[in-house]
C-alpha cells in the first residue's frame, strides 16, 4: 500500500500540534472506562431518554427486535444519550493537564455495536464523539488560549482478530476478514472527520492485520477527502512474552506499520509502566516517529482492579521522560485525573525525545 502525500484538512491545527511536540512531551488523557465505572451507571442511565423505549432512536418500531436488549456496558452510546457525563469527563482530564482527549469509541464500529444492535448509529456515534471531544478542547483552549488543546479519533482493535482462529480445533477458521474490517473502520474514521477530530489513533493493536485493516480505510477516507488529518499507532503488548497477541516484537510490529509514516507509534493497555519500559524503549531506538505510550496504572489485582498510584506512575514516566524516550504520554486503564494530573506534573521539566532521521530507502 503506498501513502501519497496529501495536504492537511486542518492545516492550522496540524501545524500547532507539529509545533507543541516539539518543544515538550505532550500529555494525553486516562481512562473513559474507569471514569465511567466510577458513575455505577445503570441501564437508564445508558438509554437516557432517547434510548428509554429500547428502540435504537432511528425509527419508531415499538416490535423491532432490538427493542429488547440491554444497552448497560454499552459506554460509546453515552456521546448520544449521556453527552453532559463525557463532555464533563473530557473536562477533567484537560483541567488535569492534558493536552489531548481520546473520542468515547473504542467500540464504536458495527462489529463492535452488533452486540446491542446499534450497528445503525455508528457514524453518528463516532461524529457526535468527535464532537464532544473537540468542543471540550475548545472550551479549554479559551480558557488558556496559550495552551493548543487537540481531540483524537479513537478506533479501537474490536472484538475479533483477522490473524488467529477463535477455535482451537479449527486453526484455519477466522470470524472476520480483512474486507469486513476495512468496511467498519471507513463508516468510523468518516465519523470521526466529520465530527472535527483533529487526529486519528489507531489503539490497543492486539493483531497488525487488524491495524493493517484500520490503516488502510483510514488512508482511503483520506484519499476520498483529498486531505489528511495526523495520525497515531499504538499497540498492546499482551502479556511478559514482550509480545503482541499476534505474535511480534515492538521492533517487528514497527517495522510491519512504519509504512503508513504515523505521527506516532507507542503502546498502551495491557501492562504497567514499568513493565512496558523495555518495549517502549526499542521503539524509541528504532523509529523515527514521535514515541507515545499509556499504560494501565500497574497490572490488575485479584479482583481486576489496578492499585498504582499516581505518584507511582508519575516516578516511573517521569523516569522515561528524563531517558528522553517519550514524546507522548498518558495513562490507560485504571487512570483518573489525579493520575494525569500527577504525570504532566513529572514530565514537565524534560525535553520531548529527539525524533530519528529518516534512513533513504
Amino acid at each position: 500500500m503506498s501513502y501519497s502525500p496529501l495536504p492537511w484538512l486542518h492545516p492550522e491545527r496540524a501545524q500547532t500540534l507539529k509545533d507543541a511536540l516539539s518543544r515538550r512531551i505532550l500529555v494525553l488523557d486516562g481512562a473513559m472506562g474507569t471514569m465511567l465505572q466510577g458513575h455505577a451507571l445503570g441501564e437508564k442511565d445508558y438509554r437516557g431518554e432517547r434510548f428509554a423505549h429500547g428502540c435504537d432512536g432511528t425509527h419508531d418500531h415499538p416490535h423491532d427486535e432490538r427493542c429488547g436488549r440491554d444497552l448497560k456496558g454499552n459506554n460509546d452510546l453515552l456521546s448520544l444519550s449521556r453527552p453532559d457525563l463525557i463532555r464533563d469527563i473530557h473536562a477533567r482530564y484537560l483541567d488535569a493537564g492534558a493536552d489531548l482527549v481520546e473520542t468515547n469509541t473504542f467500540n464504536a464500529t458495527r462489529i463492535s455495536q452488533a452486540d446491542y444492535g446499534m450497528q445503525a448509529l455508528v457514524h453518528e456515534i463516532n461524529q457526535e464523539g468527535a464532537r464532544l471531544a473537540r468542543a471540550a478542547c475548545a472550551a479549554a483552549e479559551r480558557k488558556d488560549p496559550s495552551r493548543p488543546r487537540f481531540a483524537i479519533g479513537v478506533l479501537g482493535p474490536t472484538s475479533r482478530t483477522a490473524s488467529i482462529s477463535p477455535d482451537v480445533n479449527d486453526p484455519g477458521f477466522r470470524n472476520v476478514s480483512f474486507e469486513e474490517l476495512v468496511d467498519n473502520y471507513t463508516e468510523s474514521v468518516a465519523g470521526l472527520i466529520d465530527g472535527g477530530a483533529d487526529l486519528i489513533m489507531v489503539e490497543t493493536i492486539f493483531d497488525t492485520l487488524n491495524a493493517k485493516a484500520a490503516l488502510f480505510a483510514v488512508d482511503a477516507e483520506f484519499s476520498r477527502r483529498k486531505g489528511r488529518l495526523p495520525l497515531m499507532i499504538s499497540g498492546t503488548i499482551t502479556d511478559r512474552s514482550g509480545r503482541t497477541l499476534s505474535g511480534q516484537t515492538a521492533e517487528a510490529f514497527y517495522i510491519s506499520l512504519a509504512h503508513a509514516r504515523p505521527l506516532s507509534i507507542g503502546f498502551n493497555c495491557a501492562l504497567g509502566a514499568d513493565e512496558l519500559r523495555p518495549h517502549v524503549q526499542a521503539l524509541a531506538e528504532l523509529a523515527d516517529c514521535n514515541i507515545s505510550t499509556h499504560p494501565n496504572a500497574g497490572l490488575p489485582n485479584a479482583f481486576g482492579e489496578y492499585d498504582e498510584t499516581p505518584e507511582q506512575m508519575a516516578t516511573t514516566l517521569g523516569a522515561f521522560a528524563s531517558e528522553h524516550l517519550l514524546n507522548i504520554v498518558g495513562g490507560c486503564c485504571g487512570t483518573g485525573p489525579e493520575h494525569i494530573e500527577a504525570i504532566a506534573a513529572a514530565v514537565r521539566p524534560h525535553a520531548p525525545r529527539a525524533r530519528r532521521a529518516r534512513e533513504a530507502a
